[in-house]
C-alpha cells in the first residue's frame, strides 16, 4: 500500500507492483464482491439489485472514490454497498447473512484464481519467471492474492457495516441488532480510525497469513507434479 512506501517499507518496483495489484482488485475484484452480493440476493427474491442498476460487473456502478483511495492508502477499502431488502427473504436474517458471505467468498476465489495463475506460470513457463520482467509479473500476482485474501478477512470482521456483522446479526436478538444499526456510522468512524493508527493491524495479519496458507495450498494442487514443493 502506499503508506509502506512512503515510510520507506517498499522499493519503487515493489510499490508499482502493489499498486497494480490493487488498481486491478478496484476495477475487477470489488466489481466482483457486489455482484455477488447482488446475484445471491436476486436469487433469494430480492429484485432491489437488479432493478437499481447492480446486477452488474461494470465498475462504474460499483467503485466508492473514498473506499478506493482506503485500499490504495491502508491496505483495506469498500466499494458502495448493494442495496438489499432483506423483507423480500423468506427467513430475512439468514438471506442476509447469505449474501453478506458471498462477498468475502469472492475475494477468496479471485485470490486462488491469481494463486493458479501464478503457479501455473512457474510450472510451465519458469524460465520467464526468472527473468526481470517475470519477477515483477510474480510481484504482482502475489500482491494481488494478498490483497483479496486481506479483504476477505477484513470483511468478516463481526463490525458494521462489514459483511461480517450481518453474519453475526443471525446470533444477536432483535435489541443488539437495532442497538448496533442506530451506531453503525459512529463505529464506522471507529473503524476507520483503528485502521489508520494500526491497531488492528497484528489481528488482521495472523488471520490474512492463515487464510493465505489455505489459498495458496489449494491453488499449488494442481501444479505439484511439476512444482519443487
Amino acid at each position: 500500500m502506499l503508506i509502506d512506501l512512503i515510510r520507506g517499507q517498499l522499493s519503487f518496483g515493489s510499490a508499482v507492483a502493489e499498486v497494480l495489484a490493487i488498481l486491478a482488485v478496484i476495477f475487477l475484484v470489488l466489481p466482483f464482491h457486489e455482484w455477488a452480493h447482488a446475484f445471491t440476493a436476486l436469487k433469494l427474491g430480492d429484485t432491489t439489485v437488479r432493478d437499481r442498476g447492480r446486477l452488474t460487473l461494470n465498475p462504474i456502478a460499483h467503485i466508492d472514490p473514498f473506499g478506493a483511495l482506503a485500499l490504495l492508502l491502508l491496505g483495506f477499502g469498500w466499494a458502495k454497498p448493494v442495496p438489499v431488502d432483506p423483507r423480500r427473504f423468506k427467513n430475512p436474517r439468514v438471506g442476509m447473512a447469505i449474501v453478506a458471505l458471498m462477498g468475502p467468498v469472492a475475494n477468496i476465489v479471485a485470490a486462488i484464481v491469481g494463486g493458479l495463475i501464478y503457479y501455473a506460470l512457474y510450472a510451465f513457463a519458469g524460465g520467464f519467471m526468472g527473468t526481470d520482467v517475470g519477477s515483477y509479473v510474480a510481484l504482482f500476482l502475489s500482491f494481488y492474492v494478498t490483497v483479496n485474501v486481506s479483504l476477505a478477512v477484513f470483511n468478516l470482521l463481526p463490525i458494521p457495516p462489514l459483511d461480517g456483522s450481518k453474519i453475526l446479526f443471525l446470533f444477536l436478538p432483535d435489541r443488539a441488532v437495532q442497538w448496533f444499526y442506530r451506531y453503525q456510522q459512529i463505529i464506522s468512524f471507529l473503524l476507520i480510525a483503528l485502521l489508520w493508527v494500526g491497531v488492528l493491524r497484528v489481528p488482521l495479519s495472523f488471520l490474512s497469513s492463515k487464510l493465505l496458507d489455505a489459498v495458496s495450498f489449494i491453488s499449488s494442487l494442481p501444479f505439484r507434479a511439476f512444482l519443487s514443493i
